[in-house]
């Protein structure tokens, strides 16, 4: 009796056992198979740290593929404090080479964490400072290679482009608008430490960043060129303040070459006003049209069938009176009589002051409103204004209409202001 007793205390603990056991195995291959990569993916990140390698910002390019934007590579300072074994001299060595402060480095060398970016004295140095600083081998000190944004060409469409930070995140033009495209991922070079952050004997690992996004713009380079040499003789022989010009493709409404005066260089913008880097003229400004509206008014005057261009008759006699006011033709003395396809020919400011008031001011300006002006063209530039120089809605009186879209003064490729 008791034996068997014995016999069934021993098959009790046998059986437990073998639960243990299987709970054991089962648990290991828990942990060895089902939660392999969730445990691993812990341990990297206790172990693991990133040195970060910056993407290439995307391209720019003009319509026949010249590089408007593109990049150089440069290199950065970066610090692992905890490797740093003598903390005084290398704050020394790395303030002589980069011309800074002592105590400022020392504070970037002796900074509780694992990865201090040496900002903004460490940010893109040149190749002779790089090779001061790698030849002294110094134990917690890094070399990154870092993209840095370049133009080529300086200041050519630069008020369009606008120009980037040191963190090369877009700040105005193209390069603010377009900056989630052209922005890239960051890749690193992971490496692997204990808790004090001593490097471990493990192989590194290579994450390759992704670059930026291209984008083509339909400016031409050559164009482009040429408007702005054109710029800069309008000024010197006028001694204006301000230029600006537009040249586009009248059947697509692509924009060829786009330029202003004042402009900047987008890799120094730091030494501008905000005004001259802020601001794109030919997008910002607005001004009369002058006489290249009467376009505008002879279309209406056409499609309300008011006038036959070659029947009907205008006299210009050099002026005609409005509501008080005497408004001239360009021709002293006037054109004489004239069919109306002569006003046109003559461009008669009088002609097109008689076609506005037959047409009336509410009639002008729907048609106004129709061809589009007063509304923005929806262009990817920022600061776009209302397309005319003043609020056709607030106009109390036929004569200002007539003064503006009637006689008005031509207006030329180039518009300078002085």
């Amino acid at each position: 009796m008791f034996l068997q007793k014995i016999n069934e205390r021993m098959k009790i603990i046998l059986l437990i056992i073998i639960f243990l056991f299987i709970v054991i195995i089962f648990k290991v291959f828990y942990i060895q198979v089902i939660s392999y990569d969730k445990l691993n993916s812990y341990a990297n990140s206790l172990w693991s740290r990133n040195l970060p390698l910056e993407a290439n910002r995307g391209i720019i390019y003009d319509t026949n593929g010249i590089v408007l934007a593109g990049n150089i590579t440069t290199t950065s300072l970066v610090l692992i404090p905890n490797q740093i074994k003598n903390k005084e001299d290398t704050a020394q060595k790395l303030a002589e080479i980069l011309n800074v402060d002592y105590e400022d480095m020392y504070e970037h060398v002796t900074k509780k964490t694992s990865i201090e970016r040496v900002h903004p004295e460490g940010r893109r140095l040149n190749n002779e400072i790089a090779d001061k600083i790698n030849d002294l081998k110094l134990e917690g000190v890094y070399l990154v290679k870092e993209s840095k944004r370049d133009y080529p060409y300086d200041t050519l469409l630069s008020n369009t482009l606008g120009f980037v930070g040191i963190d090369n995140q877009g700040l105005s033009g193209l390069e603010l608008i377009y900056d989630e495209y052209l922005t890239g991922s960051y890749g690193a070079i992971k490496y692997y430490s204990d808790a004090k952050g001593n490097k471990l004997n493990l192989s590194q690992v290579y994450e390759k960043p992704q670059d930026g996004i291209n984008i083509t713009l339909t400016i031409n380079y050559n164009l482009q060129v040429s408007l702005e040499r054109e710029l800069d003789n309008a000024i010197a022989m006028y001694n204006a303040d301000q230029a600006w010009g537009i040249a586009m493709n009248p059947n697509t409404g692509e924009v060829l070459a786009l330029a202003s005066r004042p402009n900047f260089s987008p890799s120094n913008y730091q030494d501008y006003t905000i005004e001259e880097i802020n601001r794109n003229l030919p997008i910002w400004m607005t001004y009369e049209p002058g006489s290249t509206f009467k376009i505008i008014t002879l279309a209406a005057a056409l499609e309300e069938e008011l006038v036959d261009l070659e029947k009907d008759h205008w006299f210009d006699s050099g002026s005609i009176t409005v509501g008080g006011a005497k408004l001239h033709c360009w021709k002293p003395g006037g054109h004489g009589s004239q069919t109306y396809l002569e006003v046109v020919e003559n461009s008669c400011n009088t002609g097109f002051v008689n076609l506005g008031l037959k047409l009336g001011k509410n009639k002008l300006f729907d048609y106004i409103k129709n061809f589009g002006f007063g509304t923005k063209t929806g262009i990817e530039l920022s600061g776009e204004e209302n397309g005319i120089i003043f609020n056709i809605d607030t106009i109390g009186d036929l004569e200002t209409a007539t003064t503006a879209f009637g006689q008005g003064v031509s207006v030329t490729a180039i518009h300078l202001v002085v």
